[in-house]
């Protein structure tokens, strides 16, 4: 008896190619969400970044309005960890209304930290105009931090200078 497996090998053939070109047929709608992520920074007291250099420190400035009480916190890259600095003051020279207000933060010494005048990450200074000026540009003229210079920081209070 002479069997003939052409037909049914044929049969078979066209089920297996008809079942892979339905499957590779299907369209499979895929969406690929991509957000670019913003590069943000918190300050950790909820004040004012200010970028020095291309982020390698930033500072946060904090002002108690009521008082007339402005804090410069000197921080790390990503404003997480705070930085010693040996300065002997912090100047900064805002305009207000078009005149220059000159503004000299002295270091502010933390025996919990052991942090000390010539040692700390904390300068504080108190002028009355602040207790009534929202808003104001400035510039650091000269800032060093762990041996870093920067020079002419500009930003605005309270909008700070970070473009991120």
């Amino acid at each position: 008896m002479k069997i003939n497996i052409t037909r049914p090998l044929i049969f078979i053939l066209v089920a297996v190619t008809l079942v892979f070109t339905a499957a590779c047929s299907k369209k499979t709608e895929s969406t690929v969400i991509t957000k670019t992520a913003k590069h943000e920074h918190r300050p950790p007291h909820g004040g004012t970044p200010v970028v020095l250099g291309e982020e390698a420190f930033h500072l946060e400035l904090v002002l108690d309005a009521a008082t007339g009480k402005l804090s410069a916190y000197v921080l790390d890259g990503e404003l997480e960890n705070f930085v010693r600095a040996a300065m002997p003051s912090l100047e900064i020279v805002a305009t207000v209304a078009g005149v220059p207000q000159s503004l000299s933060l002295k270091p502010i010494a933390n025996p919990a930290t052991g942090e000390t005048v010539g040692d700390t990450s904390l300068f504080e200074t108190q002028a009355d105009w602040l207790k009534t000026i929202k808003e104001f540009d400035a510039m650091i003229p000269a800032i060093v931090v762990r041996g870093t210079p920067f020079k002419d920081v500009k930003f605005n209070f309270p909008k700070g200078n970070d473009t991120d």
